[in-house]
């Protein structure tokens, strides 16, 4: 199922993903900041990757899947985001603009507005000047 996901990738996500510069850069990463998980941690990226995890959610899944501490996780997740995700960051819009669904406005009732909204306060408009203007010239 992955395989089918990485053949409608874009040409630089595809390179990233087997890339052995994102494979330095995460390896780095981790043992910078003392994470002995790596193939985890590549795992998650991997997913952000290939549109199965979206990016927002990467330090979320550090904590909980690999059970990283919340500091530690957010440590990564923003390293790993400067050094992989960042320079990707259009092509990734793109996967995950195409994949996602939009969110649904809620429904309300004709003549009434939804939560939250306010009403903008009404334009002034500024008063027309009385008199004949003297700058224009008449036509004839």
């Amino acid at each position: 199922q992955l395989w089918k996901l990485y053949e409608k990738l874009p040409r630089e996500i595809k390179e990233a993903v087997f890339s052995e510069e994102t494979a330095d850069d995460i390896w780095n990463v981790c043992e910078k900041n003392g994470v002995e998980q790596v193939s985890d941690v590549a795992k998650y990226a991997g997913y952000v990757l290939m549109g199965v995890l979206p990016p927002d959610e990467f330090q979320t899944a550090l904590e909980k899947e690999v059970e990283l501490g919340k500091e530690m996780a957010q440590r990564v997740a923003r390293e790993i985001n400067r050094f992989i995700f960042y320079p990707l960051k259009p092509a990734l819009e793109e996967i995950y603009k195409t994949e996602g669904i939009p969110p649904r406005s809620p429904i309300t009732e004709p003549g009434t507005k939804p939560e939250g909204t306010e009403e903008a306060p009404p334009v002034e408009k500024p008063e027309a000047p009385s008199g004949e203007d003297v700058y224009r010239e008449s036509i004839e």
